[in-house]
């Protein structure tokens, strides 16, 4: 592996014009194509196998032409004090609105608020319910101006008029954070280096693999039914991995530069030894993010691929464009300890160096490893301890800002017709096999009454054969309460006896209930995945270290990392706690999918860091070093280093809490504190207390393991051999 990736480095800065410019073309490609694919669809909780999924699929089947995946629009009108919205004035108002937004060119129906029982009992509020032919997504910007124009000269009139429903979707904004943590990024890098130019390669060359991954999910989106997350998600960990990737290869470029050799050779054994920790790194999170497959959700798989496409791009870049660039800069990247004349000239001349923090804090933590290590899992496990009360749901219009037209529409609605009226279940009776079709519709109804949290109950609706009906069911709890999830389960539960009296089958969907089953699918599928995708990295770790005991250490640690930042979450988005500095202005359950995108997403980070600064200690060890020494070593060349890819992943992570999008804002919020607990916590304070303990067993490895294992060589043996039987030729030669 050292010796391949050698060879590509020192290919890559000889022939850089070749390198750079098949980047610049795979860029622009994926930016004509993005610029003109048609966009994304808005994002599918599509489950299959699950009874939500399979009523939706039959509702297709039976009720042809019914739009199903249409988008819908609830314009909710409330009238001044004072007055009802059966006054005369303000009942022609509404008919009127409604019935210019029956005219539009994409509508399938508008109601009337005063034929479809849609007006309050306090006669205050009342709504009609557009339907439109085509998604959120697809739906001509016309269409939507013609909405919100019908909503305006409501209000005009005197009605308070908010807008509810998906008819409104946007693609998420993240926000300019996303910008200050580039600029944060940015920042490190320059301290980090020292150089300006050094500095700027990691950057641009992220920024490059970015665009091309985000590009062609884009330009893929509507043929691949990408949600409209897919890119923003792919964006926030291509952009962290990439700018790290190159960090450390650029950071061991000067290294060698500083031990004297050529620049040339100096990228080749940069790509040979950090590039080999970057392939295994890379691989860690592509495995992770392709492992999310087996949770069976398409919307979670398809992240998942896009996120891994881009990291694999991102590792390409660091191991072919890093070192054309180096070419290109020549003399403007100094070798390791010396600075651009811009930022303070070159090192002092003639006063020796004094050991760096990263020298200290592992002396430090090798002299009192007990300490280190219980302070270390006491606090992460403090942090852990909200998880406990962890509550997961799906957001929905009501975790929106206040400040939007679809959180103002759920509370009226909420206010007028009562918490669970946005949230309404849809159950569908499949009465094909019964011998009494319309009297098994009536026993479903009739057992839906009399069970609790039930506020009202629809005739009802069937289908033009008369073998499919539909019923709509209003609990009385909001949507994401348990008390509603509880009403699933016993309307489900008592559909089961239906179906053994009479032969008709009951299914619940609904947004509602298609939430609460993509959260169960979740729960069931986390244990698996976990077991999948950390038993996969364990092996491929137990290659690289050629070690048992520091794979295993490094998966329990990662645990806790991710533990405590689901304890974080929680505090955060579940209990408030600092909601306001975080722009959280509705706490609620926490998504569905953080757990397990967190494992996914985290695993692959914190493998990040184990590798790059391991490999550094193993590297030292197989040269000869003391265990001790060996984690002293790897401090002193990797602390620096990888704590400025932690704060530059922090940073990038966190740039993503302003998105107005909560599922990206809770991500980027996640990811952020869980790099803060793995890099600082884990990484720089638990793995060399417990190497410090094991001392030589934690390179253990059984010889029959050893044996059979292929010899990868990340510590880059291969390369140091031949520079040895090199110098022997050439002294052969004098």
């Amino acid at each position: 592996m050292a010796t391949f990736l050698y060879k590509l480095g020192r290919l890559a800065f000889r022939r850089r014009h070749f390198v750079a410019l098949i980047w610049v073309a795979l860029l622009t490609l994926a930016g004509v194509g993005a610029a003109s694919a048609p966009p994304a669809g808005s994002t599918s909780f599509s489950i299959p196998g699950t009874e939500a999924q399979k009523a939706f699929d039959l509702l297709e089947e039976r009720f042809p032409g019914a739009s199903a995946d249409g988008a819908t629009a609830r314009v909710v009108f409330k009238a001044p004090a004072g007055e009802t919205m059966t006054d005369a004035g303000n009942k022609a108002t509404v008919q009127k609105t409604v019935q210019e937004l029956s005219d539009g060119s994409e509508v399938a129906s508008a109601t009337d608020p005063y034929t479809a029982n849609a007006v309050s009992k306090d006669g205050t509020i009342a709504y009609t319910q557009v339907k439109y032919d085509v998604s959120g997504m697809e739906l001509e910007e016309s269409t939507k101006d013609a909405l919100e124009d019908a909503a305006q000269q409501a209000r005009d009139a005197g009605l308070t008029v908010e807008i509810g429903g998906d008819a409104l979707s946007t693609v998420p904004e993240t926000g300019a954070t996303e910008i200050i943590g580039i600029a944060v990024a940015a920042v490190v890098l320059v301290i980090t280096f020292g150089s300006l130019v050094a500095a700027g390669l990691p950057l641009l060359t992220a920024l490059i693999g970015v665009g091309i991954g985000v590009a062609s999910i884009t330009a893929l989106a509507s043929a691949l039914d990408l949600g409209s997350t897919t890119s923003t998600l792919a964006m926030m960990i291509g952009l962290a991995v990439g700018i790290d990737y190159a960090l450390f290869i650029v950071s061991r470029y000067r290294a060698e530069l500083a031990e004297g050799r050529e620049r040339e050779e100096a990228a080749g054994r940069a790509v040979g030894t950090a590039g080999s920790a970057v392939v295994f790194a890379g691989l860690t999170v592509v495995i992770a993010l392709v492992g999310l497959a087996v949770v069976n959700i398409p919307m979670l798989t398809k992240m998942g691929v896009a996120a891994a496409g881009t990291v694999a791009i991102a590792v390409l870049i660091a191991l072919t464009m890093i070192p054309a660039l180096l070419g290109y800069a020549g003399r403007k990247v100094k070798p390791a300890g010396e600075k651009s004349k811009l930022l303070g000239g070159g090192r002092t001349v003639g006063r020796p160096a004094k050991p760096n923090l990263g020298t200290r804090w592992a002396n430090f933590v090798v002299r009192r490893p007990v300490a280190v290590l219980l302070l270390g899992v006491v606090g992460l496990g403090a942090a852990a301890v909200p998880a406990a009360s962890l509550e997961l749901g799906l957001p929905d219009e009501g975790s929106q800002p206040t400040s939007t037209t679809q959180r103002r529409a759920y509370d009226l609605l909420s206010e007028g017709f009562g918490p669970g009226f946005n949230g309404p279940l849809m159950v569908v009776v499949d009465a094909k096999a019964s011998d009494a079709p319309k009297a098994a519709f009536t026993d479903v109804v009739d057992e839906i009454k009399g069970l609790d949290d039930v506020a009202a109950v629809t005739p009802p609706a069937p289908n033009k054969a008369g073998d499919t009906a539909t019923i709509t069911v209003v609990p009385k709890s909001k949507p994401s309460s348990v008390t509603t999830e509880d009403l699933v389960h016993s309307i489900r539960d008592a559909g089961a006896g239906v179906e053994a009296d009479t032969g008709a089958s009951v299914l619940v969907t609904g947004s509602t209930a298609m939430n609460i089953d993509v959260s169960q699918k979740l729960n069931d599928a986390l244990l698996p995945y976990l077991v999948l995708v950390v038993g996969l990295a364990f092996l491929l770790l137990i290659v690289v270290f050629r070690s048992i005991l520091v794979p295993l250490k490094a998966a329990l640690g990662f645990l806790l990392s991710v533990l405590a930042a689901l304890g974080a979450v929680v505090a955060v988005f579940q209990w408030g706690w600092l909601a306001g500095l975080m722009g959280v202005e509705e706490t609620g359950p926490v998504m569905s999918m953080m757990p397990i995108f967190m494992v996914g997403v985290v695993f692959g980070l914190a493998m990040d860091y184990e590798v790059f600064l391991v490999t550094r200690m193993r590297e030292a060890y197989v040269h000869g070093e003391t265990p001790s020494q060996a984690v002293v070593t790897g401090f002193r060349h990797g602390a620096r280093v990888v704590t400025a890819a932690a704060v530059i992943m922090m940073a990038v992570f966190a740039g993503f809490i302003g998105s107005s999008e909560s599922m990206v804002k809770m991500i980027g919020f996640g990811l952020a504190i869980a790099v803060f607990f793995d890099a600082f916590i884990v990484r720089m304070a638990l793995v060399p207390a417990v190497l410090a303990l094991l001392g030589r067993r934690a390179w253990w490895l059984p010889k029959w393991l050893d044996r059979a294992l292929p010899n990868v060589d990340v510590e880059g043996e291969g390369l140091r051999a031949q520079a040895d039987r090199d110098a022997d030729r050439e002294a052969v030669r004098v």
